[in-house]
């Protein structure tokens, strides 16, 4: 008998907490960078830990983990910190950290792709594929835009949440949550 392991739940909670924060993010632009930045922070931190746990996952399969992960959920981790701990300069920041943070969660997420598409099946191998790209061409948009990231990053930070949100809800409910 396959038993459910505690990441699918992780991942399920991630992705609604992305998705309520997306949606907040666009019914309220205006307070959004102000008020959420701390809680941004939150998010960021969360998911670099959940990029350093699908690291150790892959390598207890693998015998090695892909080291993008790793590096893209320490990147997550000081990038939360820094939002946390500073919001107003995250809001001065954030033409520079949010752009670091969809690219190099987007890559993490490519970069383990194949295990996903063998665990968790076709659907999910798909959704995550096509997620991941969007985020890295927004991500590059906003590097090399910052003007039109500054002015547009309450929607496009709320876009990006619910993007990912989704993404790691398809995956919690996926069979990536079981142990084989």
């Amino acid at each position: 008998m396959k038993r459910k392991s505690g990441f699918g739940i992780f991942e399920l909670v991630i992705g609604i907490l992305l998705i309520i924060m997306g949606v907040f993010t666009f019914i309220r632009p205006a307070i959004a960078l102000n008020t959420l930045m701390s809680l941004f922070g939150v998010l960021a931190i969360i998911q670099g830990i959940a990029d350093i746990v699908m690291f150790v996952k892959i390598e207890r399969y693998s015998g090695f983990g892909p080291t993008i992960s790793l590096i893209a959920g320490i990147l997550s981790v000081m990038a939360g910190v820094m939002l946390f701990l500073y919001p107003r300069a995250g809001i001065v920041a954030i033409s520079i950290v949010f752009p670091i943070w969809f690219i190099a969660h987007s890559i993490s997420q490519l970069a383990h792709i194949d295990e996903l598409k063998i665990i968790a099946g076709r659907a999910t191998y798909y959704i995550t594929l096509i997620l991941s790209i969007l985020g890295l061409i927004l991500g590059i948009l906003m590097i090399f835009r910052p003007l039109i990231s500054m002015i547009s990053a309450s929607y496009l930070i709320g876009i990006y949440m619910i993007l990912i949100g989704i993404n790691a809800v398809v995956i919690a409910i996926s069979n990536f949550g079981k142990r084989y």
